[in-house]
């Protein structure tokens, strides 16, 4: 039969019966609002295509990073996973077997926010009301297989369903957005947006950076051949994303680091980085130049700038070159935001027409560094708690460390940052109790008014992110 699954509607809430009561009173007004879903990695052939979801594992398991990692830390291998080498190697690829060893290891979830989605997941969407382990995985297989080829759970339905008001998803400046396009010429109403991605032609340690360039210079007609050129190319490419509906670019650097050169020092070194001559100082020099250029084109263009500096990108070398990125081997690194935003900032950071938001996995820098620097220049606002700490404590701590300093006003909601389509109404959902919850206590001591709190619950589940993201 197996154990019950029970969500408790007041799961997040504070325990001390004051503070939880008001904190009901906030959820209940903000629980059903539209989601806004400003930055995430969902694939957008699933609305152009509208195609079914082929099964449980290739929907709920493969494409999440965060159950890869934990289930990979324990030793099951990425072929047993359903997970496909690049050198055509073998792999598991019967999803029932794939699902049966996930389900047999779903304990290792306990207390981390994966299983708040998933069991979210299993008993909103698919009103699964027993728990998931070795007994039960065929039973959970069956409902959802089953449930996956009816039309209510086709990508554009859920869309819906789980009432999206825009979402969007992170392509490279190289892609041709076919998919984006097609979905702008059909018929359905649902906003489906890419974001500008660049680093594939700004970060010279990228694979296959020259011929990333090369490709970049066919696409535009620029050749690329010098700076001026180069940066053509790069706002043409803007542009082609901005005439699809894209409000904003992304930028996955290592640090924060900006640069402000002369023109001929930008020349130098822009020669060294297509010869493949440069070092890993010159790297990085170039990537904080193009910050600082990017910064330059948003003014121009409008585009909304995140920055997601501070991972040591595929830190596993054996699994980044057996399976390729996004497999789970991304690791924080500790990042300096003071110093290496100031030529960006001494440059542009009092241009109110600049909208930059900065993501941090460096916790120790929100209170020390981030709340300061956004409550003061008009163009830096923070962003939410990002990947590894997108969890209830993380969620906490971050509202704990920034708000004394730089406010609610100066950050921007929520974003899910997901591949997996179906965790996206439950991220939200977490999100939203934890900032009611917050809120609920700042109200239970007489530091907010009920009223002033209601406003912010609105604005930090549906508000900030639309305006801070042009949407």
């Amino acid at each position: 039969m197996g154990k019950p699954l029970h969500l408790h509607e007041h799961r997040l809430f504070p325990s001390e019966p004051g503070a939880r009561e008001i904190c009901r009173r906030l959820y209940a007004e903000v629980k059903s609002l539209p989601i806004i879903s400003p930055h995430g990695h969902t694939d957008p052939s699933w609305f152009a295509l509208n195609e079914s979801f082929s099964n449980p594992a290739e929907l709920l398991l493969t494409p999440d990073h965060y159950v890869l990692r934990m289930l990979y830390s324990q030793g099951i291998s990425m072929q047993s996973l359903g997970v496909k080498p690049d050198d055509g190697g073998d792999y598991e690829t019967d999803p029932r077997q794939v699902w049966r060893l996930f389900a047999e290891h779903y304990y290792l979830f306990r207390g981390t926010p994966s299983q708040l989605w998933l069991d979210y997941i299993f008993y909103h969407v698919f009103n699964i009301n027993v728990r998931l382990d070795a007994s039960t995985a065929d039973r959970y297989y069956d409902i959802i297989n089953t449930a996956l080829a009816t039309d209510e759970f086709r990508p554009r339905a859920l869309f819906e369903q789980y009432n999206i008001e825009v979402i969007s998803t992170t392509e490279s400046p190289l892609d041709d957005l076919k998919h984006h396009r097609h979905i702008l010429d059909s018929d359905w109403s649902g906003r489906v947006i890419s974001a500008f991605r660049p680093d594939p032609v700004i970060d010279p340690e990228f694979e296959g950076f020259t011929q990333n360039i090369e490709k970049l210079a066919a696409l535009t007609g620029e050749n690329c051949s010098d700076f001026a050129s180069y940066l053509k190319a790069l706002a043409a490419r803007r542009a082609f994303f901005k005439s699809t509906g894209v409000t904003s670019s992304d930028h996955g650097h290592p640090t924060a680091l900006t640069a402000d050169l002369s023109l001929q020092e930008c020349e130098r070194l822009y020669q060294k980085v297509i010869a493949s001559k440069c070092s890993a100082q010159d790297a990085e020099l170039f990537r904080a130049q193009m910050l600082t250029e990017m910064a330059k084109m948003s003014i121009e263009d409008g585009l909304v700038m995140q920055i997601h500096p501070g991972v040591y990108r595929n830190h596993n070398p054996r699994l980044f070159q057996g399976f390729g990125r996004d497999k789970g081997a991304d690791i924080p690194l500790q990042t300096d935001y003071v110093n290496a935003l100031k030529p960006l900032l001494d440059k542009f950071g009092n241009d109110s027409r600049l909208s930059i938001i900065v993501f941090t996995l460096d916790e120790t820098s929100y209170s020390r560094e981030l709340a300061p620097l956004a409550g003061h220049y008009p163009a830096l606002k923070i962003g939410p708690a990002w990947w590894f700490h997108d969890s209830p404590e993380g969620m906490r701590r971050y509202r704990e460390q920034v708000t004394e300093t730089a406010g609610f006003y100066n950050t921007v909601g929520f974003n899910d940052d997901t591949r997996a389509f179906l965790s996206i109404p439950a991220r939200h959902d977490v999100a939203r109790r934890m900032d009611c919850n917050f809120l609920s206590k700042l109200v239970a001591e007489h530091r907010l008014h009920e009223d002033e709190a209601h406003e912010l619950a609105h604005g930090l589940a549906y508000d900030f992110a639309k305006k801070a993201y042009k949407l």
